[in-house]
């Protein structure tokens, strides 16, 4: 049996399984396009870009996320064909991720971003404007010259007995919960420098909301350059701006301020950038007081750019910073249901990589539970994430070896019990920040390991 055979029994095998439940997002045709777009060029192999990226993906979804179950996969199927199985080996598949274009994988997630937000319509939109929300976190990765340089460990940790850590600052839809765009940098970078790179991601008309991190006189101009529009909790470090500004008060809670341009440059920005912001800043202040139990805020203080209280209530505004949390709980599934808080890769790039192959699954993830939602009148926000990707899991082999009038019968069956995984909003819920589960009584690693094995072969010799 030829490569060429064996590649399209494959590529079948994962159009059926994968393609469908994700409604031809990752169908050839689609992956092609991007292949052209970016000018990639790629040889006849079993594993070329469309098997690599499948195998990749099925790999993240996967909660089995090593290589060699991967490559089994792909040996199963060909197996059911009766053809000839490829080597156990998975070098050939490793160097197929190494080759794959990081551009490949931006594109699709890209795409897979920008067709599910276009899905939304005005009912699914706040004041009718399309509402993104900033945060950061962090991953870790192996402990390897490369990823040491490019995402060097805490200061704050002995050589050699860290992990790499990269810092990551991502915009996600509140209306869909997808992923729009990231960054990745070292963990000692800011935040806030980080999200700067991602303003180019914002459409005219957007509006972006974060927390207290985000919230700088330089960086609410530069989303108004584009035309868009903030949300941002005050910090504490601006009541002395205040009080040397302007202010119109609207109500005992709520005022129109005039803040002035800082005396001197901020060390994250550029002279040129520094010249060009303007010497005031016009932002509409919201003090309001959260009685519910369990926040450690008590008092919020918003600065906003949305200045007509007629169009944007104060109400709205207050219930929209709100869903600021959703930003965090997305974060958790990205890192903790799909996997992404400790990383594979032993190189920067296939770091980064990895990184899209999440972000695209995740995505993806939220392409399903939006269909499933929208087909059955239900919230695809209150569905599980992890739900989902539990069933989707399950399908996936039916859904491969299906005839085409079974397999739209399985989609179907597939959507109709991803919405019975509802997660119920519990209003007030006030939990207790501690741990049940004791940890191992094993001390920290203070020492890099070699020394550690020194000192245990030194104390052993003389027993």
């Amino acid at each position: 049996m030829t490569i060429t055979n064996r590649l399209q029994i494959l590529k079948q095998k994962f159009t059926q399984s994968l393609g469908l439940p994700f409604q031809e997002l990752l169908l050839e045709a689609t992956i092609t396009q991007v292949l052209v777009a970016e000018k990639i060029k790629y040889r006849r192999r079993l594993f070329d870009p469309f098997v690599t990226l499948w195998t990749f993906l099925s790999q993240v979804l996967d909660q089995d996320k090593t290589c060699h179950n991967a490559v089994s996969r792909v040996i199963a199927w060909l197996a059911a064909e009766n053809l000839e199985i490829p080597s156990v080996d998975t070098s050939a598949y490793c160097q197929a991720r190494k080759r794959l274009p990081e551009k490949l994988l931006q594109g699709l997630f890209s795409k897979v971003a920008k067709d599910l937000e276009q899905k939304t319509t005005e009912e699914h939109l706040w004041c009718g404007r399309h509402v993104l929300v900033v945060d950061g976190s962090t991953v870790s990765m192996p402990d390897t010259p490369e990823n040491q340089k490019a995402y060097p460990q805490p200061n704050t940790q002995a050589f050699g007995c860290g992990f790499p850590i990269a810092k990551i600052v991502a915009l996600f839809s509140i209306a869909t919960g997808a992923a729009v765009a990231f960054v990745v940098d070292g963990l000692n970078i800011h935040d806030i420098k980080l999200a700067r790179l991602l303003y180019q991601f914002l459409n005219p008309g957007d509006v972006l909301l974060g927390d207290c991190a985000f919230c700088s006189y330089a960086d609410l101009t530069f989303i108004q350059n584009h035309n868009c529009d903030a949300v941002f909790r005050l910090s504490q470090a601006r009541k002395n701006q205040i009080e040397r500004g302007r202010r119109k008060p609207l109500s005992s809670f709520e005022s129109i301020e005039v803040w002035h341009k800082p005396s001197t440059r901020p060390k994250g920005l550029t002279q040129e950038e520094f010249t060009s912001i303007p010497k005031t800043l016009t932002v509409r202040l919201i003090k309001y007081y959260i009685p519910s139990p369990g926040y450690r805020t008590k008092y919020v203080t918003l600065a906003t750019t949305l200045l007509d209280p007629k169009v944007y209530p104060t109400t709205e505004i207050m219930r929209l910073y709100g869903q600021r949390w959703e930003v965090e709980l997305d974060l958790k599934h990205l890192k903790t249901t799909l996997g992404m808080d400790i990383l594979r890769g032993k190189t920067p790039e296939m770091v980064r990589k990895e990184i899209y192959a999440y972000l695209l699954a995740y995505n993806l993830l939220r392409t399903v539970m939006w269909k499933a939602g929208t087909t059955h009148q239900v919230d695809p926000l209150r569905l599980s994430l992890q739900g989902t990707r539990q069933h989707l899991n399950n399908f996936v082999p039916q859904l491969a070896s299906a005839s085409n009038r079974q397999r739209i019968r399985l989609y179907q069956a597939l959507l109709k019990i991803v919405v019975h995984k509802l997660v119920i909003e519990r209003q007030g819920r006030c939990e207790p920040r501690v741990r049940k589960r004791r940890p191992k009584a094993y001390p920290l690693m203070i020492k890099p390991r070699h020394t550690l094995l020194q000192e245990c072969f030194a104390a052993n010799a003389f027993r």
